[in-house]
């Protein structure tokens, strides 16, 4: 997505990409939504509030902020934007902590911060001119880090719509993003803060914009809160840690020479993720088991019986 990106925002401002970005991702999940389940799950059900709240943190903050960032970083961007990525897991930890007021399992924070240094190992090949940038870009980083923090908070609202559908949770998201993005690029446009693209500049674009929307757009936000519904936020976030080593796989097919701080950190980002599924499956197989229910009846005789079956 970040090298894709870089390449459309030398065209266009990443407000109005964007805008038009998840807007046509909204029409398509719209149009799949109708079909699927029909008028009735457009109802907000009461729940408008926190749609908009989790829409506003995916589709604004973490599109504009991330991609403005990037945008003023330059190439250097690109690589800022996918370590930021990585911080995901480590930001959620706090978000629950804070919100929850509960502590993270004990193991939870080493498998995080093996994978994070995993993760600078490869993007950074084990070299220290990354931080040296690093502070010479203090406000574009710190843009990339609110839209990310954003985009934790919209994987943890996926949370509370258990009993949607994924596909209804990301249109409706989706939607009232695209419409709080509606009111920024027309509010900035008004007071001739953002130009307005022509179609010109959106059609010197339409083959990176093609790839925004249906693979970063639209099938990975599907695939995403889909496997976050189904391992939780905090286990599902744990998988951005792959956002560097699919980077450098498809560098490789492309020529591109991976380097040995690339193959360790690789290993220690699919490690940490091993490590933290193994001490999962072993709390779930310690937990007591759910105490038995019984009814009691009588037979003809009178006698009394005893009918034992397991709670569900």
């Amino acid at each position: 997505m970040f090298p894709v990106a870089h390449i459309a925002l030398q065209q266009i401002d990443p407000f109005y990409f964007s805008f038009i970005r998840y807007l046509i991702v909204g029409i398509i999940l719209s149009v799949l939504l109708w079909l699927k389940e029909g008028r009735a799950a457009f109802r907000l059900e009461g729940r408008g509030k926190s749609l908009l709240l989790f829409g506003t943190m995916a589709f604004t903050v973490y599109n504009m902020s991330v991609f403005l960032g990037q945008q003023l970083m330059g190439e250097s961007g690109t690589i800022a934007a996918s370590i930021m990525e990585v911080l995901m897991p480590m930001i959620t930890i706090m978000v629950l902590w804070i919100t929850t007021k509960k502590a993270p399992k004990t193991y939870m924070l080493p498998s995080v911060a093996i994978a994070l240094v995993g993760a600078l190992l490869v993007i950074t090949k084990g070299q220290l001119t990354f931080f040296v940038m690093a502070g010479q870009h203090l406000v574009p980083l710190l843009l990339i880090f609110m839209g990310v923090v954003g985009w934790v908070i919209y994987s943890m609202g996926g949370d509370r719509f258990k009993d949607w559908s994924t596909l209804r949770y990301s249109t409706l998201t989706c939607l009232l993003g695209s419409a709080v993005n509606l009111v920024i690029v027309t509010l900035a446009s008004s007071f001739q803060i953002l130009p307005v693209p022509t179609m010109d500049t959106i059609l010197s674009i339409k083959y990176e914009m093609a790839f925004m929307i249906l693979l970063p757009g639209l099938v990975a936000l599907l695939s995403w809160n889909l496997g976050i519904k189904l391992l939780s936020s905090l286990n599902g976030i744990l998988f951005i840690n792959f956002v560097p080593i699919t980077t450098f796989v498809i560098m490789a097919f492309q020529g591109y020479h991976i380097s040995n701080y690339e193959i360790f950190g690789t290993l220690l980002i699919i490690f940490a993720l091993i490590r933290n599924n193994a001490y999962q499956r072993k709390e779930s197989r310690s937990k007591p088991l759910t105490p038995k229910a019984f009814t009691v009846a009588h037979d003809p005789k009178g006698e009394m019986i005893k009918t034992v079956s397991q709670n569900p």
